[in-house]
């Protein structure tokens, strides 16, 4: 693999795209299709903002993994419209959003964008897989700060951070995780479990907020020498601190599994260079005639093909 890799958190992408583009942009038949064209609007600019040389769009296989939900029950619990036993949980997700998904990845096939999901992993997964994996500079596209854990100077890795659409971009390396959070990439992680985040069910610990998180990272390094802290009579904690951080143990000892990304997902053998033309273009002008897919598309084509 040679040149830049952008790895895009599509659920959070196409999430984004839905919430941002009018919901008066529609098919031909009126089905809306605003996530669909925000989504390839969004690839259009970050392929041609940033050229990566490989583009991976990572995929939800499962938004809330059973061996997640083991550990932590509560974990992504309020996102759930039905609950499922030999399959994935159904995420509560808009009505009119459900039926872009196959668009979008019908799309991304027809183009030859690499699209992979793995059976049991959730995107940030297979992320933290790719990433660890790669050999050059990694850009990683998610609205979820969930990722900043990979951000890593001296491998080039650096997450871009939509602000408003794509066009305005949080690039995050660690000199704007310290500035913001006092923490660097592998610190993220630490930071976000203690400090809980009630968007994924993470209950974090009572009374531990994210300034809290950060000065005692800052004082003892990671969880594990915060835990010793907890164990030495001398060390700075106040007694409340210790007491809330000895009350959280059991959370403290399953949490981390949950919250740092899998960098051991077993990736399926797919080619990730950036295409230069469709890999099916007679099943992209069938998805562009029946969705109206016009501009969006069309723009991103030149874009490829430059």
């Amino acid at each position: 693999m040679t040149g830049r890799l952008m790895l895009l958190d599509t659920a959070s992408l196409y999430f984004r795209a839905y919430f941002g583009v009018p919901d008066s942009v529609r098919a031909p038949d009126g089905t809306p299709v605003n996530a669909v064209r925000g989504l390839l609007d969004f690839i259009d600019r970050l392929v041609r903002d940033h050229r990566p040389g490989h583009l991976v769009a990572c995929m939800d296989a499962d938004w809330r993994p059973h061996w997640r939900v083991e550990l932590i029950p509560s974990y992504k619990a309020h996102r759930v419209a039905e609950e499922q036993t030999a399959a994935p949980d159904v995420e509560e997700v808009p009505d009119t959003l459900s039926p872009q998904v196959p668009v979008i990845e019908a799309v991304l096939d027809a183009l030859g964008i690499a699209r992979v999901g793995v059976p049991g992993y959730e995107a940030d997964d297979v992320i933290g897989t790719y990433t660890a994996r790669a050999t050059g500079p990694v850009d990683i596209v998610t609205g979820d700060r969930d990722l900043y854990q990979l951000v890593d100077d001296a491998r080039g890795v650096r997450v871009l951070y939509p602000i408003k659409g794509v066009g305005s971009l949080q690039l995050t390396d660690e000199a704007v995780l310290r500035e913001k959070y006092g923490v660097d990439g592998r610190g993220y992680a630490d930071l976000a479990l203690l400090r809980g985040d009630p968007s994924d069910g993470l209950p974090g610990v009572a009374g531990i907020g994210e300034k809290t998180a950060a000065k005692l990272l800052a004082e003892f390094g990671d969880l594990d020498g915060i835990l010793a802290a907890v164990d030495d009579p001398g060390a700075k904690l106040t007694p409340s601190q210790r007491k809330r951080l000895t009350e959280a143990r059991p959370y403290l000892a399953v949490a981390p599994k949950v919250v740092r990304v899998a960098d051991d997902v077993p990736l399926p053998e797919v080619g990730t260079a950036l295409p230069r033309a469709p890999r099916d273009p007679e099943a992209l002008a069938a998805l562009t005639a029946r969705w109206g897919l016009g501009g969006s598309l069309e723009r991103l084509l030149a874009t490829l093909a430059s």
